[in-house]
């Protein structure tokens, strides 16, 4: 039974100026769920990662984070990304961020840093305990890219990759930092109908392993698909939440998106 909160967000504003982007928003992420976020371009569901991942500090409102095993909630507002991520929140970007030049394997052993417990020293003598440390990441990195369906691409340069590989890529950089919450941004933008498919498998599979999911994304076939919640924005508020069956029927979400009554 999901019912354990992992993510508690209360009262969020975010101001920009005289622009408000979010309004009072509140939600919860639930243990082994698949929330997802959609919302009309604007309505602020990328602003809310951001306040989240620590990109963002919020005007207002708390981000309060429920770890396992760890009896004291976490407050993220103000926190800096690379702590967030220590935390145990991770996320792919809209637009994707990898480094091209780098190697796919590379690119998910970037992910392990902030699990990396050796420090100058170990990395100028390199003694034992760092070789036998860095050993580790490259075998959990190679193991991460065997799941995303990578392995055969370990060498291979990113920017080298199909949009729908780079996009999968990204994903296993996520996973390499631990997180038990992943913050996906699109996932699914600018994929063809193939690639979706094995995008939603990929998903599935990853909240099945134990994650939690928060999910941006437009393609609604996917998002009634995987969803085991939804939640509506519009101009920075809430206007609806519940299973995808309900929000399906709801005359102001359909209202948001069509611009007319239901």
């Amino acid at each position: 039974m999901m019912s354990e909160t992992i993510l508690q967000v209360t009262g969020l504003t975010m101001d920009f100026g005289g622009i408000r982007a979010l309004d009072t928003l509140d939600f919860e992420v639930r243990a082994g769920e698949i929330l997802a976020l959609i919302g009309p371009n604007g309505a602020g569901k990328t602003t809310l990662f951001n306040c989240v991942t620590g990109i963002y500090t919020p005007s207002g409102g708390d981000i309060l984070l429920y770890q396992p095993g760890v009896r004291a909630r976490t407050r993220l507002n103000g926190l800096k990304p690379n702590h967030v991520a220590e935390k145990g929140v991770a996320r792919t970007f809209q637009n994707i961020r990898l480094f091209s030049k780098m190697t796919v394997l590379e690119n998910v052993m970037v992910g392990r840093h902030c699990r990396t417990k050796a420090f100058i020293l170990g990395a100028v003598f390199r003694d034992r305990k760092t070789r036998a440390e860095e050993q580790a990441i490259v075998e959990q990195s190679y193991a991460l890219l065997k799941e995303v369906g990578l392995a055969a691409q370990v060498n291979e340069l990113a920017g080298n990759l199909s949009y729908g590989a780079q996009r999968r890529l990204e994903i296993a950089r996520a996973l390499a930092t631990e997180p038990f919450l992943l913050l996906l941004d699109e996932p699914a933008a600018g994929m063809n109908p193939q690639e979706t498919i094995r995008l939603v498998q990929l998903i599935g599979k990853i909240r099945d392993q134990g994650h939690a999911i928060l999910l941006i994304e437009h393609d609604m076939k996917l998002v009634m698909t995987l969803s085991d919640r939804i939640v509506v924005m519009d101009y920075g508020r809430k206007i609806a939440e519940g299973a995808p069956e309900e929000v399906r029927s709801n005359k102001e979400v359909i209202r948001a998106y069509l611009g007319e009554e239901g």
